[in-house]
């Protein structure tokens, strides 16, 4: 049962990370290393989340038999020595009786599998995906010329954290209390790389804490939602005008380059490789310049050099990738204001059906004829759904001051503060393994939807952005990976010390979990395993009080960067703008659908009566057919009787005489030429 509950996981774990990648990715366009090293990171972070239960599971049945060895060792050492007293009866204790978990995993499989994920994964974050970001990016036009390109890019990356582990090396080396060996160093890496973790994780998680909660409650209140939407349809007008713009200048560049370059040039695969990045308007626009025959010449004017093609081929790529995403998230965001401006006027409805301002062009399928009709959508969209999103945000609130409460009070083990350690704690009397694997996943759960989502929402200008509906570049899938693989192994080690898992944190006498028997003993750097690892979380109360009042976006809007803040003369202005604009795409799309209305009533029309009119002609034809064949054999014995007369009026005809005298017998002659 262990083996399908392991194999089950992985696999839900797959499709769960392919799925994302599906969403955010281009699967047709997109480079397969890039596709490949993207689903790799998700699958393997994600694949920590859901396996770190049966880790839990399985080292506490794994500690009973281990008290259960120490209490028959104790009971042996008793009665031997009460046996040499005959007046003291030997102790009989009974052990206690251990339940293996329904998902044990057996012993020796699970160092293995974590030491294979967790390596893959920091090769991924700190070496591959760093290395293929570069890669990406580069304007390159052949393999090796990516390579030097993301080689360059890297030196300064790597170089740093070089410096880092080499201070952290010195620092071991003069320290006199520590040795230093293999594993330290494996320690000293590991510790490096969690801490860093661990700082972006907890803002990360001081934001999420607060802000998911709040957009759900925020998403009951209609208003402020339609307010909200129109505020992003300004700002997104402006990044799809600019993006526009960006795009016409470089596609004149690339103009000029391709008249210039002619055909037997050296550098004329540069272009064609750089026409080929443009959409199929600006190819057709430009074409490929091959159809004139000027020879190229090397003392005629200056071309450009190789250099700037490269960068050319860069802000082409950048500028393409730019504007299908503004496209698509114009459309996407159009749709998503009409929608909730239906839903502000049918809420008023009294046949409580909802009513679409643009009908679907699909026809409806099975589940909207007989499960999602107009009545029940009218229900869940005008009644029910404000009031499950705001039990959610409900619910998401108790669990994220559950989780504040927690990362405050987890280094505390006499008295048991910490919530989640306590739940743990008290379903490990009864051995309840079910109680506990999921209390262990949705903690773990909440944790990760919160940090990763933030990770999802950030945008970084136009550096780092994941857009939905496969419009995220290859750059942003990457940067994406390459922050997931660096902030699960920290959040992981949290967790386990917010439950009371993780020996070096709480200093508790038990069994290490297999996953933090990977991380080697944090005493090795003790100033960050008794202070930063345990004092630092203790900064998500400031942070979840600078989210609630919004202090980064505040900050943000004073220093120019448009963010939606309530009471502000701009962000009414742009609402105002928005609404506009809303109402001008509102009534260019109504004239579009009339317009396909009319132009489908008249073909219907039409074909009606074209198909009317062929119907009779087809019934006369066929008549007239009938009719002809019951006379065949006269019919064609009188068609040969008048082909002979014709051939004899034709031979009795002469030559027509215009300078003849009789006038009357040639206009005779032309009547009976007519009349045949």
């Amino acid at each position: 049962m262990s083996g399908v509950a392991l194999a089950l996981e992985v696999v839900v774990v797959f499709f769960l990370a392919l799925f994302l990648l599906h969403r955010y990715g281009d699967f047709r366009k997109q480079h397969r290393m890039v596709l490949f090293a993207t689903l790799l990171a998700w699958f393997l972070c994600f694949l920590i989340v859901f396996i770190l239960p049966l880790d839990v599971s399985t080292t506490i049945y794994n500690q009973c038999k281990t008290d259960n060895q120490v209490h028959l060792v104790a009971i042996k050492t008793v009665n031997h020595d009460n046996s040499s007293n005959s007046s003291v009866f030997p102790t009989q204790r009974v052990p206690k009786i251990c339940q293996k978990p329904w998902s044990y995993i057996p012993d020796g499989i699970l160092p293995v599998f974590w030491r294979v994920v967790y390596w893959t994964s920091q090769f991924l974050t700190w070496l591959l995906i760093p290395f293929m970001q570069s890669y990406a990016r580069s304007g390159g036009f052949s393999i090796s010329g990516k390579i030097k390109t993301a080689l360059i890019e890297n030196a300064i990356y790597y170089g740093t954290y070089l410096l880092i582990f080499c201070s952290l090396l010195i620092y071991v080396a003069v320290t006199p209390k520590l040795h230093l060996s293999w594993s330290g160093l494996r320690t000293i890496g590991i510790t490096a790389a969690n801490t860093w973790g661990l700082f972006l994780l907890v803002l990360l998680l001081g934001y999420g804490l607060v802000e998911i909660p709040r957009t759900y409650w925020r998403a009951s209140c209609h208003g402020q939602l339609l307010a909200k939407t129109y505020f992003k349809a300004a700002k997104l007008m402006t990044e799809k005008a600019d993006a526009e713009e960006n795009l016409e200048d470089v596609m004149e560049d690339v103009r000029t380059v391709n008249e210039t370059i002619k055909y037997n040039h050296p550098l004329r695969k540069c272009i064609d490789t750089i026409l080929k990045k443009c959409s199929v308007e600006y190819q057709e626009k430009m074409g490929r310049n091959m159809d004139d025959y000027e020879d190229f010449d090397d003392k005629g004017n200056p071309y450009p050099s190789k250099k700037s093609l490269v960068k050319l081929h860069k802000q082409v790529i950048y500028a393409v990738q730019r504007h299908n995403r503004t496209q698509v998230q114009w459309q996407i965001l159009l749709d998503k204001a009409f929608h909730l401006e239906d839903v502000a006027k049918n809420e008023s409805s009294s046949t409580h059906k909802f009513v679409h301002s643009f009908p679907s062009a699909e026809p409806p399928g099975w589940i909207s004829k007989y499960l999602y009709t107009p009545t029940v959508e009218w229900y869940w969209e005008c009644v029910f759904r404000r009031w499950c999103y705001r039990v959610l945000a409900v619910v998401l609130c108790v669990f994220s001051a559950a989780v504040v409460w927690s990362e405050c009070t987890f280094f505390s083990t006499q008295p048991v503060l910490s919530l989640f350690a306590v739940f743990i704690q008290l379903a490990e009397r009864d051995y309840n393994y079910v109680y506990i694997e999921m209390a262990c996943f949705v903690t773990i759960f909440f944790l990760c939807y919160c940090v990763y989502s933030t990770v999802f929402r950030i945008r970084v200008f136009n550096y780092y952005y994941l857009a939905p509906h496969h419009q995220t570049d290859a750059y942003s899938l990457q940067f994406s990976g390459m922050l997931f693989c660096r902030l699960t192994p920290p959040l992981c080690l949290n967790f386990l010390g917010v439950i009371h898992m993780d020996s070096t944190i709480s200093h508790q006498t038990r069994q290490p979990t297999a996953y933090t028997s990977i991380m080697g003993s944090m005493q090795v750097l003790s100033f960050i395993a008794n202070g930063f690892y345990i004092y630092y979380p203790m900064l998500i109360v400031l942070l979840c009080i600078a989210t609630y009042f919004s202090l980064g976006t505040r900050c943000l809007n004073l220093l120019g960067f448009q963010q939606f803040v309530g009471e502000n003369d701009l962000t009414s202005d742009l609402v105002d703008e928005g609404r506009e604009l809303i109402r001008r795409e509102r009534r260019k799309r109504q004239r579009t659908e009339d317009g396909e209305s009319r132009r489908r009533e008249w073909r219907e029309r039409y074909s009606e009566q074209r198909e009317r009119y062929g119907g009779r002609n087809r019934s006369a034809y066929s008549e007239l057919k009938e009719t002809d064949g019951s006379g065949t054999d006269t019919g064609r014995a009188q068609s040969r009787r008048d082909r002979s007369d014709k051939a004899e009026l034709l031979q009795d005809v002469e030559p027509l005489d215009f300078t003849g005298e009789e006038p009357l017998e040639t206009d005779n002659r032309r009547s009976v030429l007519l009349y045949l």
